[in-house]
């Protein structure tokens, strides 16, 4: 893949809900997304010409094949179809994500509770894919679906290179492209992730884009390393600006495709001036050029 003189993925992440452990804290107490304010922050993405939009769903949409996990933050499927709609009227590409990465201590797939486990099973992938259309159909993304995969304890190497495979078949058969996220860490406790996320590159597939993650500092020798061993690449650099710049500069500089900014707050209205600034000041820096 040729390099860009400017990065042609310049996307967002918003959270409808999210599951991690700070997220889980506070979970008896979420309230339902604000969608004014995610109208809000996909014009202000048009406006700083940013093209890409991840909706990070989880439980907090109402699913007709699933209606018991339904939360009190849960919002109707129309709401989210209203959102995606607004992303392509504003020249958008939307993403649906739904994280199938297990692990007690961070918790993505906690949302499918109480069919996160026993997981990898028919029935399990049955559900799944239940809900992946339903996204799909609400959101009618043009290209992409994210799977997340990040932080995972509970697969072996076996299992999760499966559980990747598996997904990717069936986002295949749906005519789109797998993200998953990329482990590259330096924390201690991320080691085994990490391990992992790397053994797998062997057994998967070559054009599931890779967004290795690092909001500390910028993972170029992951970027170059990826892109040597034929994977597409984006990168997610947190909300700092100098370590978006130095993101984008490595990705343009190995032929990454994309950038992916991530807040990590909820949509809602106390978060309002944070997210729009994450927007407005970082969406320009994204580009490169």
């Amino acid at each position: 893949m040729a390099k860009e003189s400017v990065l042609p993925i310049r996307g967002f992440m918003l959270h409808v809900t999210h599951y991690d452990p700070v997220w889980a804290k506070r979970k008896a107490r979420e309230k339902p997304m604000d969608v004014d304010l995610a109208l809000e922050i996909v014009d202000a993405m048009a406006e700083v010409d940013m093209n890409l939009l991840v909706i990070d769903i989880a439980d907090a949409v109402k699913y007709k094949s699933h209606p018991e996990l339904a939360r009190p933050y849960t919002i109707p499927m129309a709401s989210l179809r209203k959102i995606a709609q607004r992303a392509r009227k504003r020249g958008i590409e939307v993403v649906p994500k739904l994280n199938f990465a297990g692990s007690g201590q961070n918790q993505h797939s906690h949302w499918m509770r109480p069919y996160h486990r026993p997981f990898d099973g028919k029935e399990h992938w049955r559900r799944a894919f239940q809900l992946i259309d339903e996204a799909i159909g609400a959101c009618k993304p043009a290209r992409f679906f994210h799977i997340g995969m990040d932080e995972d304890h509970w697969h072996s190497l076996r299992q999760y290179a499966e559980a990747i495979i598996t997904l990717d078949k069936g986002i295949k058969a749906r005519g789109l492209r797998t993200i998953m996220w990329k482990d590259c860490q330096d924390y201690s406790s991320a080691e085994a992730c990490k391990e992992k996320s790397r053994a797998s590159e062997s057994k998967i597939p070559k054009d599931i884009v890779q967004v290795p993650w690092g909001y500390a500092r910028v993972k170029d020798e992951e970027v170059r390393r990826l892109r040597r061993k034929g994977f597409e690449v984006w990168g997610a650099p947190g909300r700092d600006p100098d370590n978006l710049r130095g993101w984008r500069d490595a990705l343009l500089r190995y032929g990454g495709t994309g950038i992916l900014l991530t807040a990590w707050r909820p949509c809602r209205p106390g978060n309002r001036s944070a997210l729009l600034k994450l927007i407005r000041e970082g969406g320009p820096l994204c580009a490169g050029g």
